[in-house]
């Protein structure tokens, strides 16, 4: 029995990008949650969501994204304590994310928990990302890809990560 139990190999951790409008819910918000923890949701794109129901598992690495602000950022890292269940904001009719064609019973968009890793020290910005070869593939940097949940790979993720780890270049101001 215990020979069998040996034998069993655990499912590899995947990594993503999750992005947020920090006017909406910023990394400092997810520190201030009980926890730390909260759930994403309001995810309204079919891809994006069949991401959350399908492919996001327990213990996944999570790069946390201010998007649509003056400078767009991973800003901290989270990990994924509940897999998918049905968000509910999409069964209230009085929240932005309200969909009349789902129900508790058939719901069409879902959500899942996560709980604050770390806030990083230095935000790595979009327009840094884009001058590192070796986050040349990452979905975030593609023409187009504007999905509010992305794969990224395990290289990806601990390259951004060392990123914001490092001493931040001193930035001269310019001349008057």
């Amino acid at each position: 029995m215990a020979k069998k139990a040996a034998m069993k190999t655990s499912r590899s951790r995947n990594h993503w990008l999750m992005k947020t409008e920090p006017n909406e819910f910023s990394i400092d918000d997810l520190i201030a949650s009980p926890v730390q923890t909260t759930f994403w949701f309001g995810v309204r794109n079919y891809q994006a969501r069949n991401l959350l129901r399908d492919e996001i598992k327990r213990d996944d690495h999570v790069l946390f994204y201010h998007s649509s602000c003056a400078e767009p950022a991973v800003v901290g890292t989270a990990i994924v304590v509940r897999e998918a269940y049905p968000d509910h904001t999409a069964f209230d009719p009085k929240s932005e994310y309200f969909d009349a064609k789902g129900s508790p019973e058939n719901p069409r968009w879902f959500m899942v928990d996560i709980k604050l890793v770390e806030k990083l020290l230095h935000p790595v910005t979009i327009a840094e990302m884009r001058t590192h070869e070796p986050l040349a593939e990452l979905p975030l940097l593609r023409k187009g890809n504007r999905l509010s949940v992305q794969p990224t790979t395990a290289a990806q993720f601990a390259y951004i990560v060392k990123l914001a780890k490092r001493k931040p270049l001193t930035r001269l101001k310019p001349a008057d």
